[in-house]
């Protein structure tokens, strides 16, 4: 697995921000999209592409576009929904597919309620999006399923993990051809297994259901 914790002065400028308790809701998703479209930057670095002839105003030319099967971008319901447009925006002709996970928050298991994803994914590249990469098991989960499925590359984009979270999912998926992108890598977990420092709970904060 390669792991790629982004290194900008943006980033942790806006990390810094979201960070923040007293940051708003408006502002808090606003910096999530923006965070998402750096990350996204990053994490497309190696998309498959292929050659295509066009014609500019002044001559012929050879240029890139995305290869086919198109790469499918997979945000893990809620809080992964946040990140979405962020994504697409860099990437708009992608396809768009959903994974419902949850953690039960006595046993930090993830549980799987939901899909909806191609029934083949022969041949894709997949981009998996989660904000918080806390112990790991939902994205571990999440990633299996969509090997399970026929991907053969997998990209997990999240902007905070954990070294507990690396080592679970270093652990779940073996040699596979996975790469992880993190805008920022934490301490580590506390006893509730939230991230440390962490930005709390970032679908609550995300949907305005903080308490």
């Amino acid at each position: 697995m390669r792991v790629f914790v982004a290194d900008h002065p943006l980033i942790t400028h806006k990390l810094t921000v979201l960070r923040n308790a007293k940051t708003p809701q408006p502002t808090f998703k606003q910096l999530i999209e923006e965070l998402m479209t750096l990350l996204a930057y990053e994490a497309t670095r190696e998309v498959r592409v292929e050659d295509i002839e066009i014609e500019t105003p002044v001559t012929k030319t050879v240029g890139k576009r995305l290869s086919e099967p198109l790469p499918l971008i997979v945000p893990i319901i809620r809080a992964g929904l946040g990140m979405l447009d962020g994504m697409t925006k860099l990437v708009p002709t992608a396809e768009v597919g959903f994974l419902g996970m949850l953690r039960d928050e006595e046993t930090h298991e993830p549980m799987t309620y939901a899909e909806r994803l191609p029934e083949n994914l022969e041949g894709r590249q997949c981009f998996v999006l989660d904000p918080m990469l806390a112990t790991g098991g939902s994205l571990a989960a999440a990633i299996e399923y969509l090997f399970d499925r026929g991907a053969d590359d997998v990209t997990a984009i999240c902007v905070l993990g954990t070294p507990e979270g690396i080592a679970k999912i270093e652990q779940t998926i073996g040699d596979r051809n996975v790469t992880l992108v993190l805008g920022a890598l934490d301490e580590g977990l506390d006893e509730n297994a939230f991230i440390v420092p962490g930005l709390g709970d970032a679908g609550d904060r995300l949907y305005g259901t903080t308490a």
